[in-house]
């Protein structure tokens, strides 16, 4: 995949500020170990979802693959089971002006695109599942700053851009500090603090509240 404009003012300073490279080398290893695992353990429940989402519509792809944003302006598929109709892309533009999010960024709680299945594996995030796949060729990690469209990134600012600056991850620090209650601006600042606060610790602790909002009332991410 291509990259695209990331010309950050001040990206030299805060990027050497906030090298961490054995940090980043380690969770890597983390990283790939635990996709593994996870796409091994959970493979009985991934073909579950994949024949319940051909039995809705058998002539429909099981997988969405969705261009994204990634760590310094690299773009790449982001991989999911397919929770939206086909045409769900070009629904979009008519759905704007109903956006419940503030910032560069679409979200919709009664979305008309999402298919019967689409709502359950959404509610409890098993949509996002394929996802591992992405860790394994190294696009994202388990966590980081969630990867934007490349849409949503043509409006960013030298600012928002900053959130970048590191490989983008499955959960985050927005994902578990309220997600759909922040503002755009407000996950910018918490993807910021997570890029100078990530630690092995602080990336297992992440992954223990995502666990926790995952399970918790059966109402996933």
């Amino acid at each position: 995949m291509e990259k695209i404009d990331f010309k950050v003012p001040t990206q030299s300073t805060y990027k050497a500020a906030h090298e961490k490279p054995l940090h980043d080398a380690i969770w890597r290893i983390i990283d790939i170990i635990a996709a593994v695992f996870a796409i091994i353990i959970s493979a009985p429940v991934l073909l579950v979802i994949a024949g319940s989402i051909k039995v809705e519509n058998w002539r429909a792809p099981i997988f969405f693959k969705q261009k994204r944003v990634g760590k310094n302006g690299q773009t790449f598929y982001m991989y999911k089971f397919r929770s939206m109709y086909v045409d769900a892309e070009a629904q979009l533009e008519k759905l704007q002006a109903q956006n419940e999010m503030q910032g560069h960024m679409f979200k919709m709680k009664d979305d008309p695109r999402i298919t019967k299945v689409g709502k359950w594996i959404r509610k409890t995030s098993l949509d996002e599942f394929p996802q591992f796949i992405n860790i394994l060729k190294g696009d994202m990690s388990f966590v980081g700053p969630r990867p934007p469209l490349t849409q949503e990134y043509a409006n960013y600012s030298n600012y928002d851009k900053k959130r970048l600056l590191v490989t983008p991850g499955c959960t985050g620090l927005w994902q578990v500090s309220g997600r759909n209650n922040l503002d755009f601006h407000k996950m910018v600042s918490l993807d910021l603090k997570y890029i100078e606060k990530r630690s092995i610790l602080f990336n297992m602790k992440i992954l223990l509240l995502t666990f926790k909002k995952f399970t918790s009332k059966g109402n996933g991410m």
